[in-house]
């Protein structure tokens, strides 16, 4: 069994509780757009990411590989987004979706790995947060083409 410090349980759930904030920070993005995935898949997929994240670095008494649960980790949201896809006639939707739940995976694992505040070699800004509020921001402020002959929004 694999004997953790308190301290390291303690800093590994504020870990876990920030990724959830800064997914769910997404989240509540395309939930205010009206879109299926919002607050809780969004909080969700970046707990996941966080936690398989700190699991490959903390849960194998330093044997293996951690780069290669991060690496697995893209594939497998990658499914996730697939099915947000929707392909109809000549349109197609979820797109966006999509790519939120893919960077928020890619927030989660940044939370994960320790890349909250401190900055990555040669970042001027701690990549999750900063990512976190790109997106949001990107979701938020970014242009929403238009559909042809149509009044309504594309994805």
């Amino acid at each position: 069994m694999n004997a953790v410090p308190l301290e390291l349980d303690v800093q590994m759930f504020l870990g876990l509780l920030i990724a959830v904030v800064l997914g769910a920070l997404v989240g509540y993005e395309r939930e205010r757009a009206g879109k299926p995935a919002g607050v809780r898949t969004h909080g969700m997929v970046s707990l996941g990411a966080a936690l398989f994240a700190v699991v490959s670095i903390h849960g194998f008494g330093g044997t293996g590989d951690p780069a290669r649960v991060a690496a697995q980790s893209v594939t497998g949201i990658g499914f996730l987004g697939a099915g947000a896809i929707l392909h109809q006639h000549i349109s197609v939707h979820g797109l966006t979706t999509a790519a939120s739940l893919w960077v928020t995976a890619a927030i989660g694992l940044a939370v994960g790995v320790g890349m909250l505040l401190t900055p990555a070699p040669g970042a001027g800004a701690g990549v999750s947060l900063a990512a976190a509020v790109l997106v949001f921001l990107l979701l938020r402020f970014g242009p929403r083409p238009r559909l042809k002959g149509s009044d309504s929004e594309a994805e």
